[in-house]
């Protein structure tokens, strides 16, 4: 039978199950008949079934979208679907696609043997779990959430009752996705003092250069100078203060092709030590703050802002936005989870919350568990 015969609501229900809107793109434009039945009254609902078959959960993603202060985070919302909410999902949900590439090399770097492909339901997880800590970080690391109100009983029961909503599995599934943007943190965006000094021998084992880390990184920094100004860091890079004049352009004017590697290559106007974060201790606080940021900005960050001084001045202007909030002001994500783990008497089964930490670290649970 011709397809172009079908009654409209056969076509519309092949539409609704195409698996990505590009097919359904494809689709609509093979002929005027398919294309008018595309711009119909069910469009909307075609371009929802596809964003949730190729980017899903779509519920996840839409608590993400419409999330504002005015009711908890933990209620559910449901809002209709338009134009712009599709637009919304389809950014959110790009992003999380990227993360699907990333998460296999992160969490099998050191056992290459075990590195392989995610199944589509691990694909699944991953996102919902990403999603879901976007969601977290949305409702709670933001500047009306001060470093003097972290511990506030009314807040901490707030952050519970949003996690709460999940089942132990899938909170062990955050936890696992967690780790991996915690890793691309500490060692892609701001690398320690010494894995910077790694990293250099390793690129340039015969150099005699000896690198020069900030003194003052290895002790705790006052606050106003973890993020310096644009201007004080312009040196390390001539695009970054044009950049600070024009804060409001998510990539540096000009980024070089190979910027992850001129980050470690000394030059007159360039001193690979001044990359590194700080030694153990500064550097696990500066990796704390820094979780603050969501997962589209931490991708953001590790793919366009090789040079610590565009991750300082992105933090300073985009995130912070000068109002000081940011900085040691860590993340408070782990310590509510591990709360309501214990609230739901995980100290009493074997290992408690240090066994299903181990069971996640070792692929027992989380994402790629083999379930």
């Amino acid at each position: 039978m011709d397809l172009e015969t079908l009654p409209n609501e056969i076509t519309t229900h092949i539409f609704t199950t195409l698996p990505t809107i590009s097919s359904v793109l494809a689709l609509a434009s093979t002929n005027h008949h398919f294309n008018t039945i595309y711009h119909g009254s069910q469009r909307l609902a075609i371009l929802s079934a596809a964003a949730d078959a190729e980017y899903g959960p779509l519920n996840d993603i839409i608590q993400i979208c419409t999330y504002n202060a005015s009711q908890p985070a933990h209620t559910p919302r449901t809002v209709p679907m338009s134009d712009a909410l599709i637009k919304e999902v389809l950014r959110i949900g790009k992003v999380a696609k990227q993360w699907e590439d990333v998460y296999p090399f992160k969490k099998w770097k050191d056992d290459y043997a075990a590195r392989r492909l995610l199944s589509d339901g691990e694909r699944y997880a991953l996102r919902r779990a990403l999603y879901r800590l976007w969601h977290y970080t949305k409702a709670f690391h933001n500047r009306q959430h001060p470093r003097t109100t972290r511990n506030t009983p009314q807040l901490v029961a707030e952050r519970a009752a949003l996690l709460h909503n999940y089942p132990t599995v899938e909170l062990a599934e955050m936890y696992d996705v967690q780790l991996v943007l915690r890793d691309v943190v500490a060692n892609n965006i701001c690398p320690s003092n010494g894995r910077i000094r790694q990293k250099f021998q390793k690129r340039y084992p015969d150099s005699s250069h000896q690198l020069l880390f900030n003194i003052h990184l290895n002790y705790p920094a006052p606050a106003s100078t973890w993020c310096s100004t644009a201007a004080d860091n312009a040196w390390l890079n001539p695009t970054l203060l044009q950049y600070s004049k024009s804060h409001h352009h998510h990539q540096p004017q000009s980024t070089p092709s190979n910027g992850f590697h001129n980050r470690l290559l000394p030059s007159r106007h360039h001193e690979p030590g001044a990359e590194g974060w700080g030694d153990d201790i500064n550097h696990y606080y500066v990796v704390e703050d820094m979780m603050k940021l969501d997962p589209g900005q931490i991708l953001l960050l590790k793919e366009r802002y090789f040079l610590k001084g565009h991750v300082e001045a992105f933090v300073r202007l985009e995130v912070d936005g000068g109002e000081g909030w940011f900085v040691d002001n860590g993340e408070t994500f782990s310590e509510t989870l591990w709360s309501v783990l214990r609230q739901r008497h995980m100290d009493d089964v074997d290992g408690g919350v240090e066994g299903l930490k181990r069971e996640v670290e070792d692929g027992v649970l989380g994402v790629a568990c083999g379930r």
